[in-house]
């Protein structure tokens, strides 16, 4: 394990940890954001990439559409920038119109956290979100461990703890590509959820649960992602199986270099983003310019507008609980 100055930002240094897991896989995280931003597999005795990723810390600042961040206080989006909790209503910062995105202008995905433990294969890191945070109550400490594991599998630990009651959906925003290929059309998809929580244009869940069976949102057995098409792709899966328990969330696959890529999750969601709207004016890495569906995300996740839509899992953390998240993912041939 290295850490060395990726950058300086506002006068703060940016660090980057590498990090080498015990059967070859490698992993580049930066304090800017908890990013991931290199992840490297071995395949046929050579690394191959699997992520999206920048090579200046100015780069992610001015382009980065959250590439490889941990995103929160609440990821995804919540309907008109406000909630009301516990009697009392809260404006949040909206940054996507009149809603807010991935926790408002200032969310988690563009902070420099701390780092507070290391060892050659894995680092924790640490964030404080003050109360009144982007509009959001108490005090918030928050916390991501990322461990390159046996047999290829990278899991991320994401606890939070808090003094007030407060909304806490941290996520992880990884772009996916198996393969390197200039879009994702030569990988194929299995999503292990039956239902989805539909949505108005503006991406806020129109507050229903509807099955995906005999429509384009139908992952429940592997198909190709075609690209284009007339289906895009940024909608939340409702997951089989209890939540808070780690279970198989998703497959990803290439049919290029038959490298697959399993999902595990705690969570109750799992958001798939196909990523249309990529066209990075900068090079990435290994000199790559990421263009429209370059990677895909699958973000673990609770639902998004949660706190707005009382049948939905509860996203509310009380004071002196912990928040916890915990996702795998997977790779093998």
């Amino acid at each position: 394990m290295t850490i060395e100055r990726f950058g300086t930002l506002d006068g703060q240094d940016v660090l980057q940890v590498s990090l080498q897991g015990p059967d070859g896989m490698d992993a580049k995280v930066l304090t800017w954001g908890a990013v991931v931003r290199d992840l490297t597999v071995p395949v046929a005795g050579a690394p191959q990439r699997v992520v999206l990723g920048l090579n200046s810390i100015e780069d992610y600042v001015a382009h980065s559409p959250y590439f490889g961040a941990i995103v929160g206080r609440y990821g995804n989006r919540i309907g008109k920038a406000r909630f009301t909790l516990d009697g009392r209503a809260y404006r949040l910062d909206a940054n996507e119109g009149e809603n807010q995105l991935h926790g408002g202008a200032k969310g988690f995905g563009s902070r420099i956290w701390s780092i507070i433990d290391h060892t050659p294969s894995s680092v924790t890191l640490s964030l404080v979100s003050e109360d009144g945070d982007m509009g959001y109550p108490g005090r918030l400490v928050a916390t991501c461990t990322y461990t390159l594991l046996p047999s290829s599998r990278l899991r991320i630990e994401l606890d939070a703890t808090s003094d007030k009651l407060t909304p806490v959906n941290l996520t992880t925003h990884g772009y996916f590509n198996l393969d390197g290929s200039p879009d994702i059309s030569s990988h194929e998809l299995t999503i292990a959820g039956d239902y989805i929580t539909p949505t108005r244009p503006d991406l806020i869940p129109t507050g229903e649960i509807t099955a995906v069976a005999g429509t384009d949102y139908d992952f429940t057995t592997a198909r190709p992602i075609h690209v284009p098409s007339h289906t895009l792709y940024d909608i939340n899966y409702v997951l089989r199986g209890p939540y808070g328990e780690l279970r198989h969330a998703a497959t990803l696959a290439s049919r290029r270099n038959d490298l697959s890529m399993e999902l595990w999750t705690t969570e109750p969601g799992v958001q798939f983003y196909d990523g249309h709207l990529i066209d990075m004016p900068v090079e990435g890495l290994g000199g790559t310019r990421y263009g429209r569906h370059g990677g895909l995300c699958l973000e673990p996740q609770r639902f998004p507008d949660s706190p707005n839509n009382a049948h939905f899992p509860s996203s509310i953390l009380p004071p002196g609980q912990v928040s916890r998240q915990v996702s795998e993912f997977r790779f093998s041939r």
